[in-house]
């Protein structure tokens, strides 16, 4: 209970610091984890730290669980702010930005660590495939909560570049999650199943959700809302249909993020979901699980010990020239300017909360270790702070 309290306290603290620098409030949130973990704190009065967060025991224990369900339910709305019909509107410039701001993040994230395994402590073999991989699909995943929030700051989200930019970042982080899931299924991370079995459930299961499980949705959604206490009734469906999704793609060997982002999208996409409803979930989640999943990333590794600056100047340098190079010709290939495909570019390097989540379950995964997984963090934060500004640059916009 106390752990609880402090993370919660000093995670509003530092959000609100955030704020006033506008910020985004993960940045308030890790800051809050790094001075509570073994950075400051563990540093400082390593006895306190000790005795608030013991390596054993039921609260650990505890706390663990309790983040595993915070990141469930973050990629839950994640997946909410998904509208496949924003999707489906812009069309054939949606699919050139998505695919070239996904497959040249990829082929530069991949054959990089690929060909330097040394420079990132990789040592050659069948683990340097696995880490290529990781890397290469870290590269290519936006982060669609930030992308949204930074649009909507520029006044840019209901425009043909925002459109643009929101449907690509989509498109990616449903490609990217499948074959980050399909990463882990091939490492063991989950049930004794064969690989393309696995990867066949998961392909199923989206198609199934997206379109008949949709379909039903469309149809239950109302009777829920007209018989059932509300809001209570659609959370406790919101809530039911999340961790059951969850727990499917876990069960076929996919991580549990996968089926509660799906079940995101799903839900998400209904005509019958109203903007009042979602705001419900998002305050429910954005200001009590999720400050305690990115608080607890500061908790676990040293940012002072395993801080790296060549790695991390280099996995900052791969992630602006994919993203942007990918995104950006995908939008002049799509008819946009060059300033606009320039913006659309530094919009869909956005990484955010997704990239650390990402790491987080790699490292988990024993996929990287804790030096990348720092430089991870900070490329996600760098990414997500100057966004915006260098979208306001490139158009131009005072």
């Amino acid at each position: 209970m106390i752990q609880l309290s402090v993370m919660l306290a000093l995670g509003r603290v530092m959000t609100e610091f955030a704020r006033k620098f506008k910020l985004p409030s993960v940045v308030g949130e890790i800051i809050a984890g790094i001075v509570l973990g073994p950075t400051v704190l563990g540093m400082l009065f390593p006895g306190a730290f000790t005795s608030l967060f013991p390596k054993e025991g039921f609260s650990t224990l505890a706390l663990d669980g309790l983040v595993r369900v915070a990141v469930i339910l973050w990629l839950f709305i994640a997946g909410l702010e998904v509208d496949l019909h924003i999707v489906l509107q812009q069309g054939k410039q949606a699919l050139s930005t998505s695919f070239l701001g996904l497959v040249i993040p990829f082929f530069i994230g991949f054959i990089i660590p690929y060909s330097f395994p040394a420079f990132f402590g990789i040592s050659p073999g069948s683990d340097l495939i696995i880490f290529s991989l990781f890397m290469g699909t870290a590269m290519g995943i936006s982060a669609l909560p930030v992308i949204v929030r930074i649009l909507m700051d520029l006044k840019l989200f209901k425009t043909k570049i925002g459109m643009l930019i929101v449907a690509s970042a989509m498109v990616d982080d449903v490609i990217g999650w499948i074959v980050f899931s399909v990463i882990l299924s091939l490492i063991g991370k989950g049930r004794d199943i064969p690989v393309w079995y696995t990867i066949l459930l998961t392909i199923g299961f989206a198609f199934l959700m997206l379109t008949i499980g949709r379909g039903l949705l469309n149809r239950v959604l109302p009777w829920i809302n007209k018989k059932l206490a509300w809001p209570g009734g659609f959370l406790s469906l919101a809530m039911v249909l999340c961790f059951l999704g969850a727990a499917f793609t876990e069960f076929i060997g996919i991580h549990a993020i996968f089926g509660a982002f799906i079940i995101g999208v799903t839900l998400g996409d209904s005509e019958h979901l109203s903007e009042k409803a979602k705001e419900i979930i998002h305050q429910f989640i954005n200001n009590i699980f999720a400050p305690l999943f990115f608080v607890s990333i500061g908790l676990k590794i040293n940012f002072i010990t395993h801080f790296d600056l060549m790695i991390t100047l280099v996995i900052l340098i791969i992630a602006f020239s994919g993203k942007v190079i990918g995104s950006g010709l995908g939008a002049y290939l799509g008819g946009f300017s060059k300033r606009e495909a320039l913006a659309t570019g530094f919009g869909m390097n956005a990484r955010g909360a997704m990239e650390i989540i990402l790491g987080l379950i790699a490292l988990e995964a024993g996929i990287i270790n804790e030096t990348i997984f720092v430089s991870l963090v900070i490329m996600a934060l760098v990414t997500s702070i100057t966004s915006g500004p260098l979208m306001k640059k490139a158009l131009e916009i005072k």
